[in-house]
């Protein structure tokens, strides 16, 4: 079996023969662990599900801290366009 450093694979399912996208469990497991105990300044309730794959993504592959991402917020309390981005 071969390790994968990316985010997800396409590929053809052996069981089911459907080509379709499988994620990166190191992704999903640190997605459900922001969503059991989400950071303050990320204001995750209000993120929509990329956001949270991609915030999920960044911290999980990248060498990014939970500190080094930074999520804007409208007046409104809504994210805005910009999303979650990671400090420079």
């Amino acid at each position: 079996m071969r390790e994968f450093d990316v985010s997800h694979l396409s590929r053809t399912c052996p069981v089911c023969g459907e080509f379709d996208r499988f994620v990166n469990t190191v992704v999903v497991e640190r997605f459900n662990a922001l969503a059991a105990d989400p950071p303050a300044h990320l204001h995750w309730e209000q993120l929509d599900r990329l956001r949270k794959w991609l915030i999920a993504e960044r911290l999980s592959r990248k060498d990014y801290s939970i500190d080094d991402i930074e999520m804007t917020v409208a007046e409104d309390g809504t994210p805005d366009d910009s999303g979650a981005d990671a400090k420079a």
